[in-house]
């Protein structure tokens, strides 16, 4: 990994989840979904009850440790594939960042009307 990559990646990992996660709801309710649908999709992705996601965005998590800490990653979530910010999430190398890429990956699909079976690979 180069040192560019790395510090790109340094910056995402401390961003506080706090920030980011009005941003990843922002980008479904704007294209007519729903925040409940968007938390669907980040409890299927790591585990997370209803009510660990509303304390964690309580308290000062990064988005790092988020993921880091995710109680049961799900395990069809290696099925996700296709492009985010013009990278296949499938060929991220960095564990950590192949992890986030897959919520993100799942947002855009839920943001394009995709039916909920299909986004969460049932």
């Amino acid at each position: 990994m180069k040192q560019t990559e790395h510090s790109t990646f340094e910056k995402i990992y401390q961003m506080p989840l706090s920030k980011v996660y009005p941003l990843l709801v922002n980008k479904a309710t704007r294209k007519g979904r729903t925040q409940a649908e968007a938390d669907e999709i980040i409890r299927w992705l790591t585990g997370y009850t209803q009510e660990e996601l509303e304390e964690l965005l309580k308290k000062p998590t990064t988005y790092g440790d988020f993921f880091r800490n995710a109680p049961a990653p799900h395990p069809n979530r290696t099925m996700i594939q296709g492009s985010i910010c013009g990278i296949k999430v499938e060929e991220i190398q960095e564990p950590l960042m192949r992890e986030i890429r897959y919520l993100d990956k799942l947002i855009d699909e839920l943001a394009k009307g995709k039916a909920m079976e299909k986004i969460l690979r049932m």
